[in-house]
Order: structure tokens, then sequence, then C-alpha cells
């Protein structure tokens, strides 16, 4: 660098920026536009779905960080500057089309924005963008001044001070490029090996089985694309340490400047790299505490901010790094105002730890003022969080204990998994599931910052000091970066803090999920109302069923015995269950082999009915009146016998279940058809819908079981009634509605008996019988 006063006037320049619609590309376009006015600038922007690159671009400058801007040249300036400042190329890093050769300033800032993404995807973005940005620059034929914006954190890890520099390492970056970019096939050839593919399918049929053999595969499938996601991550993340970075976003962005050099610098081009720390909200300009979404340190400070950061693994004299985005906005633009030589690349570091450094033991104190002083609300009830003071007990111990508390909290949520669904269970089921996620989210910060707060590394900032002394003295308050001049307790409570907290009641204030308040049913004909029978509609299941069929219509000093028999069997029926719904009903169905079915039809039209009647649910019996007066169609399924539900066939229009073969009046203890279960169920209800001209989407469903999620889920109103722990889960992440129905008085009386046609998957009209004895209706 020279003693001389720098230019700060881009002039006429044309410039070509890449990554404008990131969160430091954003800034760089606004300061263009705001202090460069005759400048031209061609934004690299890709097409996003069906949405062209010239309408992103439209959208962009409707965003917050050109409020300022806007408001000062109007809509017709904003027009004037599409039509005569702003040029697009519509097209990615990976297969630039032909650039301008009249190009005189690059500013490269497009990057992947993760630390963590599979290796193919951090190498085609980092490397593979910048491969081929020089490449179509060299072909174009021009010789702009390129501004390569990487990140100071490229050296690897290390300790002591990084120097302004070229860096000194000699993997050979093309090498791992092409290794990179075969990761995946390798990986995915792997995923699809027969022992992989048995053990996607063990672990969905363990989870989906009740659900079908469809949703199994469905499951299978998605386990193996996020073994194959997961894997790759690893492979980045492996691969970087293996060769001393601390992650394949540094690993990455280290072998772009090495692209950079040798493809631009070294063919006689001018090069400079600018390497910003962690970049976060704007000190200045374009207005104080501006931000485009959380940034590096942002999650952390929130989850402090909510609690869920009770010790911190960071070193507490190790210094956090941090930059405010308008210092890198006027570095970048300071430099392509003044190129360098010919062939001789220069380094710009930004970053405040050598010449106002801030340490981890400064930002605790920071973020326990504020939050102390401006506590987060606690979700959903009165009160507020109550943040902790961290005592930096270390980053092994902190880590240690994070693992026993994952532990304790899983061996929780096994534990009550096993009980029972009851709104009280499920209360505390979704406490331990909640403070599992917290416990994921604090190991993920912990796997990925580590690096970045325990660090020991200082960069050097000689060459970016020396330019902002050589700018004009009068506008270094502007456009200058004296790091030494931030006020750290001004900044964290005054403009960062304030800035991101905002942005977090803004997104995740929303209320809790309550029982919501049931609105009235709207009246149509071209919907229906479907049922589950056993656990929805009745408080009971085919066991209970059997014993109040058997000690209906055995001798009572035989009840006994077969209660055993049935305990017997137990482990036998849970078994099947787990496995798969329909097994589990052909397999205990086989309990009526040898019964008369008239004798069956008698015990039920008796004690039987009455035992059902003092089950039935009451909220069951004012839903399905509610529905029948809204003139929707009611409709009883069941994977059972339909006689079992005959008493109650009255409450709907239609009943569908299944039918017991009989030989010679006898019951054989086999169906006829198939259960009406899970993916069965699923494809009649559609079938249904197609043949009687039915809206799925406005209709409504009614399950207790995880193995009901298949076919709730083709309705647009599914509601769990009293669910099973899967299903529980389920509806509460799809913020379905859920029942807790009970017995009591559910206002019903016998005054007619319902034939129920009882032909698997099809359906009929239910109609009263004149009998001696009475069925079921609603009670006037």
């Amino acid at each position: 660098m020279t003693s001389k006063v720098a230019n700060v006037d881009l002039g006429k320049s044309h410039v070509f920026l890449t990554g404008g619609t990131g969160f430091l590309g954003q800034a760089v376009l606004e300061r263009l536009l705001t202090d460069h006015p005759g400048t031209k600038i061609t934004l690299l922007i890709r097409k996003k779905g069906s949405t062209p690159a010239i309408d992103r671009l439209r959208t962009l400058l409707r965003k917050p960080v050109f409020s300022v801007w806007r408001d000062k040249v109007g809509d017709a300036g904003v027009e004037a500057a599409i039509k005569n400042r702003l040029r697009v190329v519509e097209s990615g890093l990976g297969a630039l089309p032909a650039l301008p050769k009249d190009l005189d300033v690059v500013i490269h800032s497009a990057s992947t924005v993760s630390f963590d993404p599979p290796i193919d995807q951090a190498f085609d973005t980092n490397v593979g963008g910048a491969v081929g940005l020089y490449e179509a620059l060299l072909k174009a034929g021009g010789d702009p001044m390129v501004v390569h914006v990487s990140t100071a954190y490229v050296g690897g890890i290390r300790k002591g001070v990084a120097p302004e520099a070229s860096l000194l390492h000699e993997v050979d970056w093309r090498a791992e490029y092409e290794a990179a970019k075969g990761a995946r096939a390798r990986v995915e050839l792997n995923s699809r090996q027969p022992h992989e593919l048995r053990r996607f399918i063990e672990q969905a049929r363990a989870v989906h089985g009740k659900e079908g053999p469809q949703a199994v595969s469905k499951a299978a499938e998605a386990a193996r694309v996020e073994w194959v996601q997961s894997t790759l991550v690893d492979y980045g993340r492996t691969r970087a340490e293996s060769l001393g970075w601390t992650d394949v976003y540094t690993l990455t962005k280290s072998f772009a400047e090495r692209a950079a050099e040798e493809l631009w610098a070294q063919n006689g081009h001018r090069l400079s790299i600018v390497r910003p720390a962690i970049i976060e909200s704007a000190l200045r300009h374009p207005y104080p505490g501006w931000i485009d979404g959380f940034k590096v340190a942002d999650p952390l400070i929130i989850a402090y901010g909510r609690g869920q950061l009770p010790e911190f693994f960071g070193l507490p004299d190790s210094v956090l790094d941090v930059i405010p985005v308008d210092f890198v906005v006027n570095v970048i633009l300071a430099v392509a105002a003044n190129p360098s030589v010919v062939g001789e690349p220069e380094y710009f570091h930004v970053g405040s730890g050598a010449s106002n450094p801030l340490p981890i033991h400064r930002v605790a104190e920071n973020i326990l003022k504020f939050f102390s002083e401006h506590p987060m609300p606690l979700p959903g009830e009165a009160g507020h969080i109550i943040v902790p003071t961290w005592k930096f007990p270390g980053g092994r111990k902190v880590e240690k204990s994070l693992r026993r508390a994952q532990r304790r909290t899983e061996s929780r949520e096994r534990w009550l998994e096993r009980f029972g669904s009851s709104a009280r269970s499920r209360a505390k089921l979704a406490t331990v599931q909640q403070r599992k996620g917290d416990l994921e989210v604090l190991s993920n910060f912990t796997e990925l910052y580590r690096a970045y707060v325990q660090s020991e590394i200082i960069f050097d900032d000689t060459n970016t000091k020396a330019l902002n002394d050589s700018l004009p003295a009068k506008r270094r308050d502007d456009i200058g970066f004296d790091v030494a001049a931030i006020d750290w307790e001004d900044y964290m409570q005054n403009v960062h803090l304030p800035s991101i907290t905002a942005m977090t009641r803004v997104f995740s204030t929303r209320p809790v999920a309550k029982e919501q308040a049931v609105k009235a049913l709207p009246k149509r004909t071209d919907v229906v109302a479907v049922f589950d029978f056993e656990g929805t509609v009745v408080d009971m299941n085919l066991a209970t069923q059997y014993l109040a069929v058997r000690s209906a219509g055995l001798r009572k000093a035989a009840a006994p015995g077969e209660f055993l028999g049935l305990l017997a069997n137990v482990p036998g029926y849970l078994r099947a269950e787990r496995r798969d719904r329909g097994e589990f009903i052909r397999v205990f169905l086989r309990r009526y082999k040898g019964l008369p079915y008239a004798r069956l039809q008698k015990v039920v039209t008796g004690d039987y009915a009455d035992t059902l009647l003092r089950r039935t649910y009451s909220g069951a019996v004012k839903r399905i009146q509610e529905h029948r007066e809204a003139g929707h169609r009611t409709i009883l399924v069941t994977g059972s016998i339909g006689i079992l539900a005959s008493p109650l066939a009255g409450l709907f229009d239609e009943v569908v279940a299944s039918t017991m073969h009989q030989k010679d009046g006898v019951l054989t203890g086999y169906l006829e058809r198939p259960p009406l279960v899970d993916e069965a169920r699923a494809a009649w209800l559609r079938q249904y819908a197609k043949t009687h001209q039915i809206n799925l989407a406005q209709s409504y469903g009614y399950g207790d079981s995880h193995a009901d999620l298949v076919w709730l889920e083709l309705l647009g109103n599914p509601s769990a009634v009293n669910p099973d722990t899967n299903l529980s889960r389920e509806a509460q992440r799809r913020r379905w509605r859920i029942y807790n129905w009970k017995r009591g008085s559910n206002g019903l009386t016998h005054d007619g008996i319902v034939a129920v046609s009882e032909r698997t998957g099809e359906v009929a009209n239910t109609e009263t019988v004149k009998t001696g004895r009475k069925g079921v209706g609603a009670s006037k």
C-alpha cells in the first residue's frame, strides 16, 4: 500500500456483482446505487422456479436495505435505475454465459452460506463457482479489477497471528475438487447396497408398519436420502479436519482463493482478496441494525435468550471476531477503487480481533445485561425467560454434560411412549420432546461453532488499516472502516441485539397451539365425515368387544377361563399389532371360530348393545349429530366385523365393515375379504370420493391410531381422537385438531335395530329393521 490519498470514486465503471441477492451482496449493491451514481451494474442472478432473474431483481430492490435509496429517488428513480443502470445475467456460477468484455470491476461475493453443507455442494458452489467465473472472464477477453470476497478463517486450524498474505498450503485443490464431485455418486451407490436397504426398511417398518407397505417404502426411501445427505456432510467435515481446516466451508473458500490466484492473477490480471471475519448487522449504513436474517453469532445469542444455553462451550478469552456489514462493504469498494498491481494480489483482513478485540466473556456480559433488561417472553405463558450466568467450565465438560442430558431425555421419551396416550401424557411427552429438540440444537451449535468460539487466532489487519488511513479525512466517517472506533457495548446494547431480537419476536412468538374453539360446521352435501370405530367412537377395542360378547353369551363360570386364555395370547397379539394392523385383526378374530352366527346376533342385540352404549363417547355422538345436521354424509368404518358395530349404525348414514365367513351358520374365524385398515382404507376412501363426487379437501376424518394416519391425511379436516403416541406426535406436528373424548351421558336409547351391509370395501345405506328389540338412536 502507498501513502497517497486513496481513490474513493468508481466513476463510470461497469461493475459485475455476484452474490447480489445475499446479505453482503445486497449491502454492496445498495452502496453502489447510493454513492456511485455513475456506475453501471451487471448482476449475476439465477432464475428461481418460474421467477425470472429480472423479477427477482425487482423483488430485491423492495427489501429494507434499499429503503433509504428508494425514498430518495422515488418509484420513477427505481424504474430508471432498472432501465439504465442495472443489467441481469440470468445464470448461476456453474455454467456462465458469455460475459461483457467492457467490465471494469468484478466483485465476487457469491458462496454457500452454510458451514456444514454436503461436500459436493460446498465444492460446487465455492470452488466450481470461482473456477467458472474466472474461466468466463478469461474467455470474455477483458481486464477488470477483481475483488474476491473470501473469509478470514481460510487459514485453517491454527493459533497466533494470521498474516494478510497468500495461504501457505500445498494441497492439490484440483484433485480435491474432482474427488468431491464424485462423492455423491459413490455415496448414492453405497446407499443402495442390500445391507443398507434392509436397514432402512427395518427402521421404517418399526415406525410406519401400522400405516401399510407403501408408507414403509416411502419412509425407507426418505431414510436412504437422509443417510446420503448426512454422509456427504460428514464426508466434508472429516475431509476438512484431515487437511487442517475447521470445516468444509473454510476449506472450499481457501481453494477458491487459490483458483483466483492461479486462474486470474497468474494470467496477468489484477486481483485483491478481501477476508471478512464474522459479518453482523450494520453500525451506520444503510441504517443502524440493518441485517438480513440471522448470521453466524446470532443463533447462539438467540438460544441464550430463550434459555437454551445454560452453559457455554467457548473459551472466555477467545475473541469473537465480529465486524459490522457496512465496514466490510466500505473495504470492498475502497479496494475496488484502488486496483492492485498486475500479477501481485493484495490481501485485506476485515475484522476486529487485532485492533479492537471482543472476547467471549465480554460478549457474555453484554447478552446477560441485555436479556436481563429485555427478557424474551415465555411461549404461550405469562412471564419471561430468566437467562443464566455462564461460568465457562470448559468445552469438554459442557459437551459431556450435554450428552448426559440427551441420554436422560431420550430415556424419558421412551418411558412415556410405552404408556397409553392421554391428555396428560401427551403434554408430558410434548415437554420432553421440546427439551430433546433444544438439546439437539445445542449439540449442533457445539459441533458447528466450536472452532469459532474456541479460536486462538488473530487476523492481522495492517493492509486494511493502511487503506482506511489513506481515505480522504473528511470522508472517513461515512466510507471508512476504523474498527478501533467501535464502542462494542453501544453496538451490542443499542444496535445489534435489539435488531436480532426484534426479528425473533416477529417470527417466533406465534401463539402456542391450544385446544381450538370448535367452529360451526359449514352446511354442504359434497363432503363426508369418516369415523373410525374402536377407540374413536367407543371406548373399546377388539379384545374388550370380544370379552363383552363372550361374557354376555357364556355361563358366568366360563368367563374367567376365557379371560385367562385371552391374556395368555396377549404377547402374540401385541407383536402382530406392531407389525401390521390388518394382521392383528385377522389373528384376533380367529377367536370367534365355532360361534354360531345366530347366537352372536342374539348377544349383540342384547347385553352387548347395552355395554356398547355405555362405552360410547358422548363427544363422538355430539360430533356425529353436528355433521348430519350440516348435511355431511357420516360414515363409520371398522376393520372388524360389522355386526359388532351394528348397535350404533343408526347414528350414521353408512357403515363399512368386514364380514366373517360362515359354514352352515357357524363362524369359521376367517374374514371374507382383507380388513379395511391403513392403506386399504385410504384406497377405499379415494375410490368412494371419485364414485360419489365427494370433495376430500373439505371433508372430515376422525381416528385414534397411527394406522389411521394414511387415510386421515387425505382429508382437509383430519382430527385425532384420544390418539396413540405416534398419531399424537404427527397430529401436533401437522397442527391437526386433537379431541379428548370421554364416556358420559351420550343421550343414546334403544329405538330400532339397524342392519349393516358387511361387504368389505362396499358401503350400503343403513336401514331400520322392525324387530322385538330396539336398536340405537339419539334421544329427543
